[in-house]
């Protein structure tokens, strides 16, 4: 893929750029590493005082960040804005946080090791880099950098390469907030060139946030050299409703969980597995909601559900429908391409799914959903562990036994009873199975980059 700006909604090419050279990123590499070996010892207080300088420019450059999300990926301006504030929101709390999160921690009584002190001290691993996705472009890196940046790392992002202009934009925004040279840099590179660029002995560590042979890679590789790696892969999240639940608060909830950020979500709900009792109900109230949404220009406020971002997406899940269809599903609304510019695909609910079908396995990331009738809790929670990944999860009921049921059983990252998957600062992000390992967010999310450093001292 060309490093450029293509907009999704029309598939015109706005803008292209040159991939930085191997002096480039030689130079970058080395601006990185100078930078930790000089700042690593900063007080909390003066990154703290950076990153909200950071986090103010980038408040009140909203409307100009929105825009540029929008016109990079086709997600509505409404949801651009809101990944925007949120970036915001994440910068503060590490500025308020970081401090606590990464303070000496005692270890129990010291007599008992025969010390005098016995501590665990977090330190900063070095540079880290960052392999990102297109889909939340400004929030997606932000998790990792605010926190990296904190903890006293230097940070190095390769961005997806159709969203050139939002990795650049990143640069700006701790630029403007005062960090240093070397502290936050961005490489317009290939994803050829990733490997040299982890295999450099500067680079300490590395996160991934994408598809699963993305992030085999990345690994593969890291673990060859023995470097630190966090994985955020794919999700194909269940949303499981039982007799008990809010109807119609879960059928509104599974309609914004399957359509947020036009369906590309890694923590989408995508798997709607109702029980026999409420299946009819649920599956006619949520067709006719999906049917309604408005599909159409991302910048205009009547949009629901804007393009997928790339040509090849559109084309993956027209595949994964299309091979749903030849299989016997049946397609309960959408399903269709629009005839139209631009790579839009219209909301789509498909049923009748077998183990057969792609779509029993694989994840669907765009606005199809997967309907799903179980029998009882134990066929539910067959159907929602079927799945080889693991990352977020719903259970709708009001039965407390079913929901500790739901928190036990779940073979995922995270679960949320009674509401819809998000990504927050104060709770920790991340899954198990293929979804990959590590955490985001949270104390959790900021120690994955520092060495626990055990210190005893002698009695």
């Amino acid at each position: 893929m060309a490093i450029a700006t293509v907009n999704p909604a029309t598939g015109e090419t706005l803008k292209t750029f040159t991939p930085h050279s191997d002096a480039q990123i030689q130079q970058k590499l080395e601006a990185a590493h100078q930078y930790w070996l000089t700042h690593r010892y900063d007080s909390f207080e003066q990154r703290a005082d950076l990153m909200r300088a950071s986090a103010d420019f980038l408040e009140r450059d909203v409307d100009r960040a929105a825009e540029l999300l929008t016109t990079e990926m086709g997600k509505t301006l409404a949801s651009a804005q809101a990944e925007v504030r949120k970036c915001v929101e994440g910068m503060r709390f590490y500025a308020d946080r970081a401090a606590e999160f990464l303070a000496d921690e005692p270890l129990g009584d010291p007599s008992v090791v025969g010390a005098r002190r016995a501590l665990g001290r977090y330190q900063p691993m070095g540079v880290v880099l960052a392999v990102m996705p297109w889909n939340f472009p400004l929030w997606q890196v932000m998790r990792f950098a605010a926190p990296a940046l904190m903890a006293g790392n230097a940070a190095l992002l390769k961005h997806a390469s159709n969203v050139p202009q939002s990795a650049l934009y990143l640069e700006e925004v701790f630029r403007r907030g005062g960090f240093p040279e070397g502290s936050f840099q961005t490489l317009l590179i290939p994803s050829r060139t990733v490997e040299s660029v982890l295999r450099d002995t500067r680079v300490a560590a590395a996160t991934l946030t994408g598809s699963e042979p993305a992030g085999r890679s990345v690994a593969a590789i890291c673990g060859d050299v023995v470097k630190h790696t966090v994985m955020e892969l794919g999700g194909s999240d269940a949303f499981v409703v039982m007799p008990s639940a809010d109807l119609d608060g879960a059928v509104t909830a599974a309609v914004e969980g399957r359509t947020r950020n036009n369906g590309q979500s890694c923590i989408c709900a995508k798997r709607f597995i109702v029980h026999t009792d409420v299946y009819d109900a649920f599956a006619q109230d949520f067709v006719s909601r999906m049917s309604a949404l408005t599909v159409g220009d991302p910048f205009d406020p009547a949009t629901d559900v804007g393009p997928l971002a790339t040509e090849q997406g559109r084309r993956d899940i027209e595949e994964l429908v299309d091979d749903a269809r030849e299989a016997g599903a049946d397609i309960l609304c959408g399903g269709e391409q629009p005839d139209a510019p631009g790579w839009f695909y219209p909301p789509t609910v498909v049923a009748g799914i077998t183990p057969e079908m792609r779509l029993y396995l694989e994840e669907a990331f765009g606005p199809v959903a997967s309907l799903y009738r179980a029998a009882d809790i134990d066929e539910a929670l067959e159907i929602a562990n079927a799945t080889p990944f693991g990352l977020g999860s719903n259970a709708w009921t009001e039965d407390a036994a079913e929901q500790e049921r739901f928190i036990t059983d779940l073979e995922a990252g995270m679960v949320f009873i009674n509401g819809v998957t998000v990504s927050d600062p104060n709770i920790p992000f991340g899954g198990v199975k293929r979804s990959g390992y590590g955490r985001e967010l949270s104390a959790q999310g900021i120690r994955e980059f520092c060495n626990l450093k055990t210190v005893w001292v002698a009695a």
